[in-house]
Order: structure tokens, then sequence, then C-alpha cells
């Protein structure tokens, strides 16, 4: 019978493909800073998830290095294991067992109708999808039902992966007995950052990334480099704000308000360059990071550490995945 936790329990996480950047920061890990006050949380470590797009032997040995310096991207930005179980999926091994019990309860047709599927499909160029693309959302269904997940922290284009972990909860309650909460997808005011080149979204793909371990000089060398207004060909221009890629960094990471309405005020009547708009944004961006480079230095110091955390936490959740599956096996009378 399944027992709600005393706190709501939420997992969430993010697949190791390589280093996190501001536009992880806005969209996700400052509310999971703040969600671990308030929740139980689990964030996971999709490794095998990775597998679905990324499986040359190039791409999986360096899997586990790709882990640590997720770890390190968490841990700089304030996600606290004393708070918090982060943990690696490959470390989990009950959760692929429970994927293949669940697998048996959804349709191919059904799988076929997750509405990401085909933007994953775009988006790594994949003409031919594997069987375990096909079922990547029945994964993450067993990933947040191991666990017993009751919140699943996501941006609204992906709440039909908590959909169909919904619909593989009910059924199995209906088939076996009421063993899986049926989770609600927590969908806050998540936005998204635009990239450095004026694409609508920050991409590792598209290179258009300032990442959350990159230098003062990388950082100042990119904002340099970033798209402002085409329409604008001299400083005393005058020139557009609004959607601005420039000005909307500087809303987002400058916390001198005062300087960023001054900048925006003269930047519309031609009053000022790009130049200096964007020196001002590099020193606000490396402000900003300032303080996650310094955790972030600190654990690169102790990667014993690093390696614990994840051994631990990866404990944890392997201890919940194994008390769920036992009693998903006795509802079903095998074992």
């Amino acid at each position: 019978m399944y027992k709600a936790p005393q706190k709501p329990r939420i997992l969430t996480g993010d697949r190791p493909t390589g280093p996190l950047h501001l536009g992880h920061y806005v969209g996700t890990l400052a509310n999971r800073v703040k969600l671990q006050d308030q929740y139980d949380c689990f964030f996971i470590i999709a490794d095998l998830h990775t597998l679905t797009t990324q499986n040359s032997k190039e791409q999986t040995t360096t899997l586990n290095d790709r882990v640590r310096g997720l770890v390190l991207d968490y841990l700089s930005v304030g996600i606290d294991p004393a708070k918090s179980v982060i943990y690696q999926q490959s470390q989990v091994p009950e959760v692929t067992y429970l994927y293949l019990l669940f697998n048996m309860l959804v349709s191919v047709p059904r799988a076929q109708r997750i509405p990401t599927l085909k933007d994953v499909l775009k988006a790594a160029h994949i003409e031919n999808p594997s069987v375990g693309l096909l079922s990547y959302p029945i994964l993450q269904s067993a990933d947040i039902l191991m666990v017993k997940g009751n919140l699943v922290p996501v941006g609204k284009d992906q709440e039909s992966h908590v959909e169909i972990t919904r619909e593989i909860a009910s059924t199995f309650n209906k088939m076996y007995g009421q063993i899986f909460p049926e989770p609600k997808a927590l969908i806050g005011d998540i936005g998204t950052l635009v990239g450095t080149d004026g694409n609508s979204k920050m991409s590792k793909s598209l290179n258009n990334c300032i990442y959350l371990s990159d230098d003062e000089a990388t950082v100042t060398k990119k904002v340099m480099g970033m798209y402002t207004d085409p329409t604008r060909l001299r400083p005393t221009d005058p020139g557009h704000v609004e959607g601005n890629p420039v000005f909307i960094y500087h809303d987002a990471f400058n916390d001198n308000k005062a300087e960023v309405e001054d900048l925006k005020s003269r930047y519309l009547v031609g009053q000022v360059g790009d130049v200096e708009v964007k020196q001002k944004l590099a020193l606000a961006i490396n402000k900003f990071l300032t303080p996650i480079r310094e955790k972030r230095k600190l654990y690169e110091s102790k990667p014993e550490l690093i390696d614990q955390i994840i051994q631990e936490g990866s404990a944890k959740a392997k201890a919940e995945a194994a008390k769920t599956l036992a009693e998903a096996l006795q509802a079903m009378g095998i074992k």
C-alpha cells in the first residue's frame, strides 16, 4: 500500500551530456536550490538516458567524468547533499527492472505519441530511433516512481512525460494494487535564456552558451561577441532594448538595477554604444559567477568528496528503489 512521505517528494535531474550553463541556472537550478528546503528532493544524474542518443565507445568512456562534472555544477550553485539526494542512475540497477515491468503496460502507439519525441529526433539528427529512445519516457517514469515521487518540476514542454508516468502508475495500481503515487507536474515560472548568438534558446549543440564553469576571461570574450540589435549601425543610432539579448542578460544577472535602467534609457536614444553595455554586462556576469566559481574550486580540490557524494546518494536511492521494486513484485505475485 502506498504511503505518502512526510514531506512531498520531488525527482528531477539532468543527463550528463556536458557542462551546465546560465540557461540551466535560469531555467531549473535556481529553483532547485529553493525546492530542497521545502521538499524531499532526489536529483538524478541520468547517465543511462544519455545512451539513447550518445552510445559510441568514445562517448561512453567519458561518461563518468561528465557525471562528476555535473555534480560539481550542482554543488557550485548551492544544491546541498546534506539536504538532498544526488545520485547516479546507473548505480541503481533496480530502476531498469522497474522499467521493464512498466514497458509491459504501455502500447507502442502510446509511446509514439509522446510530443517531445519528434523534437529529440530532430535535435539529434536521428532518422531511425532505437527502441531505447522510443521508450525513454518510460524509463523516466521508472526514475520517478522508484522513489515514489509526488512532484516533478518540468517545463511546460515536458508535461507529457509526467502524464505518461501518471498513466503507468494508475494502470499498475488498478491491475495489481495501490503501490505508486500518481505524480503531478510542478510547472513553475521556468524561463529560457536566449543564446549569445540571439538564437531563441541557449544550447550546447549551438555553441551559444556561457557555462557556469567558464573563467572570467572566457565570459568576457563571449559577452563582447554577443549578438545585439542588428538594426543599429552606429552607437549614436537609437536602439531596441526589447528582445535584445544583451539586455535580457542584464535583467537576469546584473544586480545593479539602476545601472541597467540607465543603460536602457541611453540605448533607446543612441547615447551609449554596444561596447559599454557589453563591458558592464561582462562585469555583472562575472560578479554573479564569482561565488559559484569559489565553491566549485573548493570541491574540485576534493575529488574524493565528489565520489563520496555520488556513492552515498546512489546508496540512498538504491535503498528506496529496492524497497519499491520488492513491493511491486509482491503485488504482482512474482515474489
